[in-house]
Parts: structure tokens; sequence; C-alpha cells
């Protein structure tokens, strides 16, 4: 059974910054990863996406002060967020990207 488990969310004021990881667990490669996010009354939208090779690709809205990494050995993804603002604001979820295995998702709240 495939599971994957956010953490790192949290409460951080603007300008501030916070790292969130996600462990896969079961008998899968972790290949592409993504993570979005879904903010109250809005669509989930795509952060960042990161392939098996370690290549990258981030939203506009967050070009330049998020980073996503992996490390494969231990099946965990990673995103830092640096310069956060308030519009950041919205629950982290993570995604094994183009299939159905979602994280439970964490909450990342930015306070102006």
């Amino acid at each position: 059974q495939v599971q994957l488990v956010e953490s790192g969310g949290g409460l951080v004021q603007a300008g501030g910054s916070l790292r969130l990881s996600c462990v896969v667990s079961g008998s899968v490669t972790i290949n592409a990863m993504a993570w979005y996010r879904q903010a109250p009354g809005k669509q989930r939208e795509l952060v960042a996406l990161i392939s098996s090779d370690g290549g990258t690709s981030y939203a506009m809205s967050v070009k330049g002060r998020f980073t996503m990494s992996n490390d494969n050995a231990k099946k965990t993804v990673y995103l830092q967020m640096n310069s956060l603002k308030p519009e950041d604001t919205a629950v982290y979820y993570c995604n094994r990207f183009g299939t159905h295995y979602w994280g439970q998702g964490t909450q990342v709240t930015v306070s102006s």
C-alpha cells in the first residue's frame, strides 16, 4: 500500500520560511513528484514538480522563492519555502505526479 505523509506546515509571519517534507512508503519508487496547494474557496493548484532525475519546475507565483528537492534513498521530497507571503496560505499536498496517490495535506498559514 502506497502512503504519502506530509509534515512541516505551520504558522509563520510574512517573509519567513518553512520546509515541507513528504515521505513515500510502499513498494514504489518516488518517480516524478509534485506539491500542490489549495486555498479556501480556490481550486487546487500545482506549485512545484520534480522529475526522477531531479529536474524541477515551478508555478510563476512561487518561482525564485520555493525550491523542491528529493532524496531518493529516503523516498522523501521537500519543499523549501522562503519569503513567504500571506497569499501562500493554503493546505499543501504531496502527490506522486500523474497518479491518485496523495498525502493528507499540511496547513501553511502566513500572517501579515
